[in-house]
């Protein structure tokens, strides 16, 4: 099911839910018309944990406790409609460390719209919050149990057919779904699924947001039924008497179960006649002395596959934004191939423009736009007068305008000889692309190559920003970790806008620049290179050493001034917070990312094995769903049980089905090249693909000596008379065949 088949399915799925009949008892009634504005605004993609009746044959829907007459359907729902499932319990329970949140969400939904003598298959849609990374997930349904695991294909000679997008993968990058087959009417699904999110830093104060919004229709229609809402929340901010975790704000009210130095403990409970409706929403500050800093150390796991200790340096600037920011020197280079045709362009240009509003008079700018060539404003770099940028914004509505294909490499070569070298200002490109090339590897070792020559210190930070899925985003994040940028992205047009301009702000906002920290010689750490320290945004470097850490770590870097900072980062040992998991998201993107542009088999491998063990989603492993069925109940015949009867009785596991891929994929050149609008997730064939897949079908029958299309293409040259007449002679064949 293709992402516009999902909201078709929705809509279908809330007007079949009108012929359930709940009889006197309407404390939820059926869902409400839609008018025509809001069925414009209004998105029907999941905002909380949801589950769906996959309803082919409308026929089977109605109340499995309380039959009623329904006018009977003709014919089946293309795509199938998804009727949002009734929810009767949900529980979270979240774990922030620093920059990261572990969600454990359990719930339970009835089938209440499948008569009881019918099955369907049951969608599960999970959204995840920001940057979120499925865990797991586990699904129990009369006497049978679901569950994910992931498993490594690369290297065993397996080969496995990947199932359908429907079956379970991303329908976003933060809804991950899982479809549970054949599940009876009237039965109760019990859900228990865990991911990991990134916890938001702004001015000063961490952000915990997630999707906690339940629409009305998911409440029981019986007023009998008891709700309890429960919500329990531990943060953990180091083992230190130094830093107070400190509530700021709540959108649910917290109780405080237990505080200890750098630890809070809350829980939220409460009987509700409706589920709640809004997100779930914390914030919090980790101490009021900036800027700060700690280190965590931790001894590995004994089965981990590295046994080097690990560790992770946290360094904050603090919520004072008069804190004086390095003056900008910024060249935007913007990708205007034909596939950005459309929104994304017109998304694209207004995040520009914003963005240049934020310019202070001292700061400089470019623009240059690249097709199959490049497009300049101006030769040379000017200063952010409102003159100039009023002159700018009229040259991006003219001449940004989607055409051609994807050359990279034009423009990243111009842009970088465009900067004048001056110490008192930081030089950075802000690189925005929907497309892959087939020069990236000879892209990124050119700038290699500069980097040597110039010196990491004066070379200008490229800030990468990819939009969709056809984009190679392991090539953008390695443009960006050479030169001590910062990487963002985007999947849906509608978030463009926003986070460019978020991906602006954060990066353009710096404080101390050339950060070196002392520190093992045998030190490992990722992202490889350091980047600089932005006033809303947490410097945080993680890795692995050999040997003895130092008591007390030193960060030094240069201010906007160009005075010298040094800061002394205390060091600490952890054992309560998981740092093998906390880090293992960013040390798979790195050892990913420089997979890639190596190409390095056994580092491939060791990603494999990282992610294996920790549960978390790669480029190199899969996610599989498993079956357990359990046995069924003893037979009361009392005659002897053979031997291997109680093996025969015993759980019974297999395999359902290899969800599809979860990882962001290494870029699409053929849709670049084809200039295909950025997508995310398995596109909608075409009618060619899907009239090739029914002649490929059809053409294994009738002996194999038919081809499909040939009798498409014979019918649609026959007349009426011919078409009756054979129309006719099909009957008469099939009356016989009846009466024989």
């Amino acid at each position: 099911m293709y992402n516009d088949d999902f909201t078709t399915g929705v809509q279908d799925g809330l007007r079949l839910a009108k012929r359930i009949y709940y009889g006197n008892d309407r404390s939820v009634a059926a869902p409400k018309p839609v008018t025509p504005m809001e069925k414009a605004t209004r998105s029907f993609y999941p905002s909380s944990p949801m589950v769906y009746a996959v309803i082919y044959n409308p026929a089977i829907v109605d109340n499995p406790d309380m039959p009623s007459y329904q006018p009977h359907v003709h014919g089946r729902c293309d795509p199938p409609a998804l009727i949002p499932l009734q929810m009767n319990a949900i529980s979270f329970e979240v774990e922030c460390y620093f920059d990261t949140a572990f969600v454990t969400m359990s719930g339970s939904w009835r089938v209440h719209c499948v008569m009881g003598n019918a099955d369907c298959r049951c969608r599960v849609a999970i959204p995840m919050g920001e940057e979120g990374s499925i865990l797991g997930a586990e699904v129990e349904v009369a006497r049978k149990s679901y569950s994910t695991q992931l498993v490594s294909l690369d290297g065993n000679g397996d080969k496995v057919s990947i199932a359908e997008a429907q079956e379970g993968g991303l329908l976003k990058p933060h809804i991950f779904t899982l479809t549970i087959p054949k599940v009876d009417g009237g039965s109760n699904l019990s859900i228990k699924v865990r991911w990991s999110q990134k916890v938001v830093y702004k001015d000063g104060e961490f952000i915990l947001s997630v999707p906690y919004s339940f629409p009305e229709y998911v409440t029981p229609a019986s007023k009998k039924l008891p709700k309890k809402e429960r919500i329990q929340l531990d943060v953990n901010c180091g083992p230190t008497t130094t830093t107070e975790a400190v509530c700021k704000t709540s959108s649910h009210p917290l109780k405080e179960r237990k505080r200890e130095p750098g630890k809070l403990h809350l829980l939220y409970e409460a009987h509700v006649i409706t589920w709640s409706s809004k997100d779930f929403v914390f914030k919090y500050h980790a101490s009021t002395t900036y800027p700060f800093g700690t280190v965590l150390l931790k001894s590995p796991s004994t089965p981990s596959i590295d046994q080097r200790d690990m560790f992770s340096l946290y360094l904050f600037a603090g919520p004072d934004e008069r804190r004086k920011v390095f003056r900008k020197e910024v060249v935007f280079v913007v990708d205007i191939s034909e596939s950005m045709n459309g929104n994304t362009i017109e998304v694209t240009k207004n995040a520009l423009i914003a963005a240049l509003s934020k310019f202070d008079e001292e700061d400089s700018f470019g623009i240059m736009a690249f097709n199959d060539q490049r497009h300049l404003y101006s030769l040379t770099l000017e200063l952010a007068t409102n003159e100039s940028i009023k002159k700018a914004t009229q040259w991006i509505d003219m001449n940004l305008i989607a055409s051609g294909g994807t050359n990279m490499s034009i423009a990243l070569d111009q842009a970088l000889e465009m900067f004048s070298g001056t110490r008192k200002s930081i030089p950075m490109v802000f690189f925005i692309t929907d497309g892959a090339v087939e020069n990236e590897r000879q892209i990124c070792e050119v700038l290699q190559k500069q980097l040597k020559n110039k010196g990491s210190e004066l070379f200008p930070r490229i800030h990468t920003f990819g939009i969709g899925s056809f984009c190679n985003h392991y090539f953008l994040q390695m443009l960006a970790m050479m030169s001590k940028g910062h990487y963002y992205a985007s999947y849906d047009a509608d978030s463009i806008e926003t986070r460019i301009q978020m991906w602006f702000s954060k990066a353009a906002s710096s404080i101390l620049t050339n950060i070196v920290i002392d520190g093992p010689d045998d030190l490992e750490i990722y992202p490889s290179t350091i980047p600089d320290l932005c006033y809303n945004r947490p410097l945080i470097i993680s890795g692995r050493y050999k040997g003895n850490f130092p008591e007390k770590l030193e960060a030094q870097g240069t201010l906007a001034d160009m005075s010298n900072f040094t800061i002394d980062i205390q060091v600490q040992h952890t054992k309560d917070i998981p740092l093998e998991k906390v880090l293992a998201k960013k040390q798979i993107e790195s050892y990913t990312t420089q997979a890639w542009f190596s190409q390095d088999k056994e580092l491939e491998k060791k990603v494999a094995r990282i992610s294996l063990e920790t549960g978390i989603v790669s480029e190199y492993t899969h996610m599989i769903l498993f079956k357990t069925e359990s046995p069924d109940k003893p037979s009361k015949s009392g005659k002897k049980q053979g031997k291997k009867e109680p093996d025969q009785r015993g759980p019974k596991t297999e395999k359902v089905t290899v969800l599809h891929h979860l990882g962001l994929g290494f870029g699409n050149m053929a849709a670049t090249s084809e200039n295909i609008p950025p997508g995310f997730g398995p596109q909608a064939p075409n009618q060619t693909e899907m009239l090739a897949r029914v002649a490929g079908n059809c053409c294994v029958d009738v002996f194999g000596k038919c081809c499909c299309m040939c009798c498409i293409q014979a019918c649609s040259r026959i007349n009426n008379q011919c078409s009756v007449a054979l129309t006719q002679m099909c009957g008469a064949l099939t009356c016989s065949s009846c009466c024989e």
